[in-house]
């Protein structure tokens, strides 16, 4: 069972990681600040396998690859909205954070309850009610699992 964080429309790249924190070292350093204009406390309370729920837009404003990299870096399973801007869900595919979409669930997700996500199929369970998320195709879980694109065509040589 995954925690639920849920943020709202127009999330933007500077709220998910502000920039003056760009100027640290690295990720591991730059993680303890996600959210922080949202919530100061998300990331002492979000835990590896929790899900951010949120609606239209996320990830929306500049292209910095931090943003989805820290969230990684807490162990956000993935990021289930409404839609997302074009570069943070590449960005994030890039790096092996899963992000997808579900038209329906944000409207009944609630902050801080439990559901389970199943990326293989596509689906997240809250409440006993299963609503329907993107199911990847399998060339894209493929690079997921293995850690994003970078790390897949590494491996790949």
């Amino acid at each position: 069972m995954s925690k639920i964080f849920k943020f709202h429309n127009d999330v933007d790249t500077d709220q998910i990681i502000a920039s003056q924190y760009l100027l640290l070292p690295g990720i591991e350093d730059m993680k303890g600040y996600a959210f922080e204009s949202l919530d100061g406390e998300f990331a002492g309370k979000v835990k590896p396998g929790d899900v951010i729920v949120a609606g239209e837009n996320f990830g929306c404003g500049s292209s910095r690859e931090q943003a989805p990299s820290v969230l990684k870096a807490l162990g956000v399973k993935a990021v289930v909205a409404k839609s997302f801007a074009r570069i943070f869900y590449r960005n994030a595919i890039n790096i092996g954070l899963p992000v997808l979409v579900s038209k329906d669930f944000y409207d009944v997700a609630e902050a801080e309850k439990e559901a389970e996500l199943d990326l293989a199929e596509g689906t997240i369970v809250f409440e006993g009610v299963t609503y329907t998320c993107t199911k990847l195709p399998p060339y894209m879980q493929n690079i997921l699992n293995q850690g994003g694109l970078i790390a897949s065509l590494n491996k790949e040589g």
